[in-house]
């Protein structure tokens, strides 16, 4: 089973080591939507330059996220550190691995109940009730009686139904993001997308789920899994690992052992 589990490696970038100079600012905030900040989240919509790359970071603290803004659609990122105030800045790339600052806002959350967070559709969570995957996730679900079986039967239908991606894994874009309906359509993905996918499915029946990435006992390389709420508590369960001992075979149980995880990144 070790050999199985130790091939289940992806190698993925969401985030990328940079250095951040602080430039005039420009006035004004309105590429920064703060409508939804009761639901821990923010929007922005950015007039990204040619040929310019541009990045959004959200800062609380000593803790920050950064993403990649490719278009000048609204993008909707998550305010996911508590509450308190955030820092969210547009970074444009100067030269190398160095970014100036554009611009920047603050925000403040108070939320009664910071779950809600993890019910948003965002930049690596994107779902809407148009996608075929959610659509699935609502047909899954029709005749549940609670969220355990809510939970198994979305776990059940991606470990049976969705492989490996091999191909992807060895040869992935630098600025790659999930697509839930592609992962759903072509039946493969790396980890990340597994994750998302799962995530996705789970926020549109109203379980609260995170996308997380970090290490862990079970994969060699950097790795993506989800943390479900789940009769009260956050529970650890990993599709990726799972489809593949399902494919051979193995034995394995939906929820896993949280001290085989080390977090990194919680979206």
């Amino acid at each position: 089973m070790r050999k199985l589990i130790l091939m289940l490696v992806a190698v993925f970038v969401i985030t990328t080591s940079i250095q951040v100079t602080t430039a005039a600012a420009s006035a004004g905030a309105q590429w920064l939507d703060t409508a939804n900040i009761n639901n821990g989240t923010v929007g922005v919509k950015y007039d990204v330059k040619s040929n310019v790359k541009t990045k959004v970071m959200v800062a609380k603290g000593k803790d920050n996220y950064t993403y990649t803004l490719a278009s000048s659609s609204e993008e909707v990122f998550p305010l996911q550190l508590g509450n308190g105030d955030y820092t969210i800045s547009i970074l444009e790339n100067t030269t190398g691995n160095k970014y100036k600052v554009v611009s920047k806002e603050v925000v403040s959350l108070k939320l009664n109940d910071t779950k809600v967070v993890f019910l948003n559709s965002v930049q690596n969570v994107k779902w809407s009730n148009t996608n075929k995957a959610i659509q699935k996730a609502k047909e899954l679900t029709a005749n549940k009686k609670n969220d355990a079986e809510k939970v198994k039967a979305i776990y059940d239908y991606i470990i049976k139904n969705v492989d490996y991606d091999y191909d992807l894994a060895n040869n992935l874009p630098t600025e790659y993001l999930p697509s839930i309906d592609r992962t759903l359509s072509t039946k493969k993905d790396i980890c990340y997308g597994y994750s998302a996918l799962f995530a996705a499915m789970l926020r549109s029946v109203d379980i609260p789920t995170k996308l997380v990435m970090g290490n862990s006992t079970y994969v060699t390389q950097y790795h993506a899994w989800n943390e479900v709420f789940l009769d009260g508590k956050w529970v650890t369960i990993d599709t990726t690992v799972d489809a593949g001992l399902k494919k051979s075979n193995k034995k394995f149980e939906l929820v896993k052992e949280a001290s085989k995880y080390t977090t990194a990144k919680v979206y």
